[in-house]
């Protein structure tokens, strides 16, 4: 196997310590129950594949980036009674990010995508009390999931062990997809309250209420080839921002 010298856990110090890095990639995911067809570790490995993707696409166009190793764990409290779903509080994950952040402004570094991959994981707020906190890091963050518009490659709706995240898999780590005829319908039940549904009104989903098989989503629409066009979009529209974020000054950011 060949270091590629975008991948920290490949990297050794001796390359590292003149590398000049401009962006910090921090994918982080999530471990749980994803129906019967697909592993618990199913936002992880997805969150390794794009990250090192798009992290190689804007490499070698000369961007100065490197993908950290991925954070496995999430925020599931409302998987709490399913078995080895593991859960960290958002203060768990303000507490993990204020320590890489630390690092990075101790260290120059100047900038650092999260790159999320877990529906339950939101940074947003994280983000505003960090860039207050340390000032000379630029934070941002993409949820993966909503980088390209689904509706172009599959046609039922579902956020989680649904078509496109079994795509994604059968591309990524086919031996690791169970075959669809064992996956349940990921049928999931919606809030009796119309503003709920409708999304203006929030409120976290108790997930053994919402599905009976732990999916959201028909997962039977799904295929290598949907899974490969779809990482392919994903990780080229990813790759560009890192181009660009690369060469941006933080000081100048607006036109």
């Amino acid at each position: 196997m060949t270091p590629r010298p975008y991948i920290l856990a490949e990297t050794t110090w001796q390359y590292v310590k003149d590398a000049a890095y401009e962006v910090v990639v921090l994918p982080w995911g999530a471990t749980e129950a994803h129906n019967y067809h697909l592993p618990y570790a199913t936002d992880n490995i997805q969150c390794d594949y794009i990250a090192a993707e798009a992290a190689r696409l804007a490499w070698e166009a000369g961007a100065k980036v490197v993908v950290l190793p991925t954070i496995p764990f999430g925020v599931n409290t409302g998987q709490l009674d399913i078995t080895l779903d593991i859960n960290l509080n958002p203060s768990t994950q303000l507490a993990i990010l204020r320590d890489v952040v630390r690092v990075l402004a101790h260290q120059g570094i100047p900038k650092l995508l999260v790159l999320n991959g877990h529906g339950g994981n939101d940074f947003r707020q994280h983000l505003r009390e960090l860039q207050a906190e340390f000032p000379t890091v630029f934070l941002c963050t993409i949820n993966w999931f909503k980088t390209v518009d689904r509706s172009q490659f599959f046609t039922a709706p579902g956020d989680h062990a649904d078509a496109l995240e079994t795509s994604a898999m059968l591309h990524i780590a086919p031996a690791l997809v169970r075959p669809l005829v064992e996956a349940g319908s990921g049928h999931a039940r919606s809030f009796r309250i119309e503003a709920f549904r409708q999304g203006w009104a929030w409120s976290q989903r108790d997930w053994s209420q919402v599905t009976a098989d732990t999916g959201a989503g028909d997962p039977t629409e799904a295929t290598a080839e949907k899974g490969a066009a779809l990482l392919a979009a994903t990780t080229r529209a990813i790759g560009q921002f890192l181009i660009e974020l690369s060469a941006a000054d933080p000081r100048d950011m607006y036109e």
